[in-house]
């Protein structure tokens, strides 16, 4: 298991490195530079010391080791935009919204899906599972800046405010209220997710012997669920549930901006339209790293969960 893990870890090293590799050249490539909409109102001898400060003039292979340098020291770059902020610091201060947002939005879905997923698949046919179907239609076609834009229009008001997040000292009412709607609106599609694969494994694993044999000895619906349907049916649903937190927690672009939420992702978006191309490393650099790592912890759970994926794993040793 030990190698196992040590593998996983590997390649998330090596497609970190790739993904840096490409993010890399393909921003040093585009026409222009950062301080194209500066130089207009800059002196010519202040653009050179500024290009000569960040290392624009010299050429960019060199710059690539220098950046991969700088990355092994946990230097992630300073601000073309804002000079003396770091890309470290806007991590660490704008990140924090974004991660309440991704796991309210996640925790949301998964428990609401989960259970809207064994309800329809044990009340297959009825009203339950009717009801189930649409939600799982409605999530899945529409998207989550349309949603959002609903939830504004119809939801917001006094009581839950159409802009703006939490701050520091906010009491636990007031905090519900500024991220209700930004949560239900980032959640909306992995409910819907959650809730199709559930309703299917459910209805697979209910139609297993085991299922008719503990039925036979006339266990409760209650005792089938706990003992024999949440563990079997589970397993599929981590596959989907590490994707998901990733792209929830790196993903909400669009919400942030809907909603005004000073995240990671809403800066992200700043970052590239101005240009600021070490804010725009070092941010593709930090989603990715989430991303990988939420696959590389899914393998590892899979295989806990999973007696068969870990047999497997220990005979391949």
């Amino acid at each position: 298991m030990v190698k196992y893990i040590l593998k996983k870890i590997g390649y998330m090293i090596v497609t970190l490195w790739v993904i840096l590799t490409i993010t890399f050249f393909l921003v040093s490539v585009i026409p222009g530079d950062p301080m194209q909409a500066d130089t207009k109102v800059l002196p010519e001898a202040v653009v050179e010391n500024l290009k000569a400060r960040w290392g624009l003039d010299k050429p960019i292979g060199e710059r690539y080791v220098i950046y991969l340098k700088n990355l092994l020291h946990g230097e992630l770059g300073e601000s073309y935009k804002t000079p003396g902020l770091t890309a470290n610091q806007i991590i660490k201060d704008r990140f924090p919204a974004s991660a309440r947002l991704g796991i309210q939005a996640v925790v949301l879905g998964l428990v609401l899906g989960l259970l809207l997923g064994i309800l329809a698949a044990f009340h297959r046919g009825t009203w339950i599972d009717f009801i189930t179907i649409f939600i799982a239609i409605v999530g899945v076609s529409i998207p989550s800046f349309v949603f959002a834009a609903l939830l504004q229009k119809y939801g917001g008001g006094d009581y839950f405010p159409i802009v703006g997040w939490v701050s520091p000292g906010m009491k636990i009412p007031d905090i519900f209220r500024y991220t209700a709607l930004p949560t239900l609106a980032a959640s909306i599609g992995g409910l819907a997710t959650y809730s199709r694969f559930m309703r299917s494994s459910v209805l697979d694993v209910l139609s297993s012997d085991y299922i008719l044999l503990a039925k036979a000895k006339g266990l409760s619906n209650w005792k089938i669920i706990t003992r024999h349907v949440l563990r079997n049916s589970i397993t599929p649903i981590i596959s989907i549930v590490a994707p998901q937190v990733a792209g929830i927690v790196t993903g909400s672009f669009v919400i942030e901006r809907i909603f005004s939420i000073p995240g990671l992702g809403r800066y992200y978006v700043d970052s590239v339209n101005g240009r600021d191309y070490p804010m725009v490393l070092a941010t593709t650099i930090f989603f990715s790293f989430i991303f990988i790592l939420s696959i590389v912890v899914m393998d590892i759970l899979y295989a806990i969960v999973d007696p068969r994926v870990r047999k497997g794993i220990i005979e391949g040793k």
